[in-house]
């Protein structure tokens, strides 16, 4: 994992960049697991959304995580940003061509790339999204649920912003080039975070790699299944 540009301490740069990382990976699985209901439907699939979106939102636990993941954000996009132009500042110039080291991935060497399209997405889906319960026009939708919470209507915003006639494929395959550059961050970052923490051995090493590709695949694809389900497949609001 490439070397921190924020933190003057080597060895601070090398676990904090791969404990903010790994602590991402970790928030991937957990938002997974909540956006995974909206696959659901029938009666009491619009409650149990935002149910889970109200314990989102009010969890004390989960509050101060939420912290915690846009603290790690900030920290890998800006420093990300520092990394890219200090090394194309650094690359010698005027030579013909260049010729990739055959040691690196193409994910390695665009990492600035895919990471300014993950953080590019990351601000419209919370503007979209997030920014819209928080600050939008959600409070006019405000309804009480089957276990008497009243909470703010995230599924209806949600899936109708998914099922929109105009807008609803764009959104998706918007997702979908997101979700393509969130796999290729985690097929370089997932190994490239266990090495860089020193859990590196022979005798496991090619399992991490295995875990890690299988985690860079399945996860970004179920992400991106979820829009064009609500798309094409689930039944309209």
């Amino acid at each position: 994992m490439a070397k921190s540009a924020l933190l003057k301490s080597s060895l601070a740069k090398k676990y904090w960049m791969a404990f903010t990382g790994l602590f991402l990976c970790v928030f991937l699985v957990g938002h997974l697991a909540g956006n995974l209901q909206l696959l659901v439907s029938g009666e009491g699939a619009r409650d149990q959304f935002n149910e889970y979106a109200l314990f989102m939102t009010t969890n004390p636990v989960v509050r101060i995580l939420s912290i915690v993941t846009f603290v790690s954000i900030l920290f890998h996009a800006i420093d990300g940003v520092i990394l890219t132009i200090n090394n194309r500042k650094a690359r010698p110039q005027g030579y013909v061509s260049f010729r990739p080291s055959t040691n690196s991935t193409w994910s390695s060497r665009n990492m600035g790339i895919l990471g300014t399209v993950i953080l590019a997405f990351i601000v419209i889906h919370l503007v979209n999204f997030w920014g819209e319960m928080k600050f939008g026009g959600l409070d006019n939708t405000m309804y009480t649920t089957a276990n008497g919470d009243e909470v703010k209507d995230l599924y209806s915003l949600t899936i109708m912003t998914f099922q929109d006639p105009e807008w609803g494929l764009v959104w998706a395959f918007g997702y979908l080039i997101a979700m393509i550059a969130i796999a290729f961050h985690l097929y370089h970052g997932f190994g490239s975070g266990f090495q860089s923490l020193g859990l590196n051995h022979p005798q496991y090493n090619s399992i991490v790699r295995k875990i890690g590709v299988a985690f860079a695949i399945i996860v970004p694809l179920l992400f991106a299944i979820i829009p064009f389900y609500i798309y094409f497949v689930l039944e309209t609001i």
